[in-house]
């Protein structure tokens, strides 16, 4: 099985990701333009890479053409782990993204400094997993943004650096499902959207309650978490009908 995306907790007094290992395991910072590529599907594989800051896109191309969006790593993450000698993924920078390619071949603790981080990217995997199962596209998307929300810890804002066709093919819907549903998340009262690559969430317990998550409520106020219908693929495709 392939690791892509390793999530490092975020405390106040965490190292930056490459001080997990030695120095000589780590490589000079290398700086990415928006669209570049990282690595290519079917490059070899070795090194490791860290998020020093901006955004990466981990994805796939079918043998029909189609491209899949598996993962985004943020700050603090650590992504490329192959179980073969091939990269079965390509990554490409969002944004300005700043990488260190860390090496731990050159770390004889490597294994065990690295062990918690594979862990915690076969528990990112198996939700990702989850989330797609899910067969009522609000729950995808609501999912997405408390995640989101969680990794960030910005507090209710929400950084969105990658487009909407991004998200739409990370969660296996349209651009215009995305779209659709951010207007009603929007009108719903449970988001605000000052620009197009962030949002803010106005009440995340309902958002948390859609995706099926356990959610307190928040101080001073009532969530209205059934105040709020949600639909499944089939009836987000017959209102965009609709509306063409």
């Amino acid at each position: 099985m392939t690791f892509q995306t390793i999530i490092l907790q975020r405390q106040p007094a965490m190292p930056r990701p490459a001080m997990y290992l030695a120095e000589t395991a780590q490589d000079a910072l290398s700086t990415y333009a928006a669209g570049s590529e990282i690595y290519g599907q079917g490059e070899l594989a070795g090194p490791l890479y860290a998020v020093e800051f901006g955004c990466v896109r981990i994805g796939r191309l079918t043998l029909e053409g189609k491209r899949q969006v598996c993962g985004f790593s943020f700050i603090g993450d650590v992504f490329g782990w192959e179980s073969g000698r091939e990269h079965r993924f390509f990554a490409e920078a969002v944004g300005v993204t700043g990488i260190r390619l860390l090496r731990p071949n050159r770390d004889a603790q490597a294994a065990a400094k690295l062990f918690p981080l594979v862990v915690e990217s076969l528990t990112r995997f198996q939700e990702h997993l989850l989330v797609l199962g899910k067969t009522i596209v609000d729950e995808r998307l609501a999912a997405f943004l408390c995640d989101l929300a969680s990794r960030q810890a910005n507090g209710a804002r929400v950084e969105l650096p990658m487009a909407r066709n991004d998200i739409a093919d990370y969660l296996g819907v349209s651009f215009e499902t995305v779209s659709r549903i951010l207007r009603r998340f929007r009108d719903q009262g449970l988001i605000r959207v000052p620009d197009i690559h962030s949002i803010e969430i106005l009440d995340r317990a309902a958002l948390e309650a859609i995706c099926g998550r356990e959610a307190d409520s928040p101080p001073g106020g009532t969530s209205r978490i059934n105040d709020f219908p949600v639909h499944s693929d089939e009836q987000t495709a017959r209102s965009e009908r609709r509306s063409k």
